[in-house]
């Protein structure tokens, strides 16, 4: 937490303590007395601020929750500034709320960073509830993440894997063809692959190996910016839940989010002039040459929706769709290559498993996925212990509804779903921390990723779960088959991989993962 808090929040509460006081008595009368069953608040709240101090940038928020369900239950409240916060870590209490009363929890309530950062609310992600968001996810759904589409663009997700494949096979022949391999940072490497393929869906560019059409630096420029995005959207800031109290907010982070938000536009600014310019010379493509851009311009054609021109939605929908659509790929392919280097007898079974059903004189296909059922495992596991994204951001309640077992839940009580620890529940799932695939072979084979089984909503679940989980399956499977397949991975120590956990909205690695990649396949399949 920043340290100009400290003396002047002091200050204020001594003169305000009283009055806080009464009124944390009379809104908990007036809310709770209505209900069946009371749910607890979480201690450590603080005058005014509420638990704002313990969800600050510098730590992690799905843990510091976690070890608060372990106090106070599956469900327990929170305040952050004058709004009550329901956290439950229990997946029939999420069920609840994004099936049963799903539509009645799909409002995303705004915040300082959907208007600086999300092109006021623009992106459809964090939209408000309603008709704007609802068409422009339609779009989204048809025109880029359909069953038809991502069909049709399997073979640049193809070309991606092959051809990062290709570059670390040159890579290991340049440095001498060393026995242990070549070392390999594996975090830019899954980086780039997933940058480029939803590059490239959306906006027709391929960022690799730090080029971006020629220049160089300008793939490490756009991803730090991504990089800054995702960090200063999991901020907490004092405005967004007490208003009069925005002088407490460290002007540094309005200052980051404004210069982020800026440097982005300018990148997404020039992509779409340059767009425009290459309609009006060749008019529109074939279906399959236009990327989203392109169908967005034909689609809004300079019409105004909801107050937002047509370049703001095309701008707003790219970016949102460049942001998520790389992060939890990359999140998660990071993740899976860590917990297979820490459980070696997991990764010989996995590269068995391929050479069983692959054989080794060929790729990996994605037709081969639904055969490698020890990899979909791998994959499952990995979600469940290493959710890309640990917490369901806030969501609130439209009108008063009743969640089972009995709480009243009042219109605008606001939502935290702790996805890290429904994973990690001990009656759900045996030994919940560790590291076993198989448990997804015996006792959960019919448990799945896609938002029906709560026990297990690495993407979410509803109307507002994450729209291009079947895209994101698809990149991860692939990926992490093919080079799990084409290469053996060593770390470079003997020790364990570190697995430190970073800050911000998406829940990246903390430390490099430098991995040496040794090939183990015939030569003339990385040419």
């Amino acid at each position: 937490m920043d340290p100009f808090l400290h003396s002047p929040f002091y200050l204020i509460s001594s003169l305000f303590a009283f009055l806080v006081f009464i009124f944390f008595v009379v809104k908990r009368h007036s809310t709770y007395g209505r209900q069946g069953i009371v749910l607890p608040e979480a201690g450590g709240a603080w005058p005014f601020i509420g638990h704002m101090h313990l969800l600050g940038p510098n730590q992690l928020t799905h843990y510091t929750l976690g070890t608060m369900a372990d106090k106070y239950g599956p469900a327990f409240t929170i305040k952050l500034g004058s709004h009550k916060v329901m956290v439950l870590s229990n997946w029939e209490m999420a069920k609840e709320c994004f099936h049963t009363h799903d539509k009645n929890f799909a409002e995303k309530p705004a915040v300082l960073a959907s208007n600086l950062l999300g092109y006021n609310s623009a992106m459809f992600a964090i939209a408000p509830y309603g008709s704007y968001w609802r068409k422009i996810r339609k779009i989204v759904s048809l025109e880029l993440l359909s069953v038809r589409r991502i069909e049709m663009l399997k073979g640049l997700r193809v070309s991606e894997v092959q051809t990062s494949i290709r570059e670390v096979y040159k890579l290991w022949v340049e440095s001498g063809s060393n026995r242990h391999g070549v070392l390999v940072d594996m975090k830019q490497l899954f980086a780039n692959i997933t940058h480029n393929l939803i590059m490239a869906m959306v906006a027709g560019k391929r960022y690799y190996g730090g080029r971006a059409n020629g220049k160089e630096g300008e793939a490490q420029k756009f991803e730090k910016m991504m990089r800054k995005f995702g960090y200063l959207f999991g901020v907490f800031l004092f405005s967004d839940s007490i208003p009069f109290l925005k002088w407490l907010d460290s002007r540094a982070h309005k200052r980051d989010m404004k210069r982020t938000a800026q440097e982005l536009d300018d990148f997404i600014q020039g992509w779409l002039e340059e767009h425009k310019q290459k309609r009006l010379v060749r008019g529109e493509g074939p279906e399959g040459d236009e990327d989203f851009m392109d169908v967005m311009l034909t689609i809004l054609n300079d019409v105004e929706i909801a107050g937002f021109n047509a370049d703001t939605i095309n701008k707003a929908t790219s970016l949102n769709l460049i942001l998520a659509g790389s992060d939890s790929t990359t999140v998660a392919l990071i993740w899976a290559v860590c917990l297979l280097l820490n459980n070696r007898h997991i990764l010989d079974k996995a590269q068995a498993e391929l050479d069983n059903i692959v054989g080794k004189d060929r790729h990996v296909d994605e037709s081969d996925i639904k055969n490698l059922v020890y990899l979909q495992a791998i994959v499952k596991e990995t979600l469940r212990l290493c959710p890309p994204s640990p917490v369901i951001p806030l969501r609130s309640a439209i009108n008063d509804c009743i969640i089972k077992p009995g709480y009243n839940i009042s219109a605008g009580t606001r939502v935290m779903v702790n996805i890290w620890k429904i994973h990690r529940d001990a009656s759900v799932w045996s030994e919940p921390n560790e590291y076993k695939p198989d448990r997804f072979l015996t006792t959960h084979k019919d448990i799945d990723v896609k938002g029906r089984n709560f026990e297990l909503i690495p993407f979410g679940s509803g109307r507002r779960s994450c729209p291009g989980s079947a895209l994101a399956l698809q990149s991860l499977h692939l990926a992490l088959a093919s080079f799990i397949h084409c290469f053996d991975m060593t770390n470079i120590s003997s020790e364990d991989v570190d697995m430190t956990e970073s800050f911000g909205l998406t829940n990246f690695k903390a430390t490099p993962l430098q991995v040496f990649l040794l090939p183990r396949l015939q030569p003339g399949l990385y040419l």
